[in-house]
């Protein structure tokens, strides 16, 4: 689901979403902060068990803060997911664009990606839980936007420069490829990602 990748730790997704894993240090007394704070922890909370066993509790413990503060911030549950699910949207389409400048910019755009895809990869821990989020759309239809904007975002910044067909087998390509980096953990060939890239772009 994306560092698609250029993320700081307010980032989603395929970053800056709090990934990580583990019990935070406690926020500052800071409004913002925990607010933050607590929309990132949200993502490794349901990456973890879903949106259907994610609690106050859990968020709360996640983020290294007191329940009261989840439930002050963020009364209800629906609140509290909602905050999570449009910052990692926020994140994602940031890293796209992101994506997109880089690519576009590029004197060899498939050279540009094979390297932006490494870059993600690099960070294993935050890649698998962007990528449980995006699976975790198939049974949860509050996470299909995500998913979604990871789909049609590379798919956008690709196109002008394969076309529409070539994209979409891309993105297929690129889904296969990290999931099954994510699986085995294997190392990325860069080199034969470029040249099936190569033959879908008709290069």
């Amino acid at each position: 689901m994306t560092g698609r990748h250029r993320r700081d730790d307010g980032g989603t997704g395929r970053a800056g979403n709090g990934a990580g894993g583990g019990r935070r240090s406690p926020r500052p007394r800071d409004p913002q902060a925990r607010r933050d704070a607590l929309a990132a922890a949200v993502l490794d909370v349901v990456a973890e068990v879903g949106i259907g066993r994610t609690t106050h509790r859990a968020v709360a413990a996640r983020a290294g803060l007191p329940l009261g503060a989840t439930t002050y911030y963020f009364p209800t549950l629906d609140d509290l997911i909602a905050a999570g699910l449009c910052r990692a949207s926020e994140a994602l389409q940031a890293d796209l664009r992101d994506w997109a400048a880089q690519v576009a910019a590029a004197d060899d755009p498939v050279a540009a990606l094979v390297r932006l895809v490494e870059s993600y990869l690099a960070d294993r821990n935050r890649a698998r839980i962007e990528y449980e989020l995006y699976l975790a759309a198939a049974r949860d239809a509050r996470l299909r936007p995500l998913a979604e904007t990871w789909v049609r975002g590379l798919r956008e910044l690709l196109e002008p420069h394969v076309g529409d067909v070539a994209a979409r087998g891309i993105v297929a390509l690129l889904d296969g490829v990290l999931i099954q980096a994510l699986v085995t953990g294997a190392d990325l060939d860069g080199p034969a990602l470029a040249t099936a890239i190569r033959r879908l772009a008709g290069r």
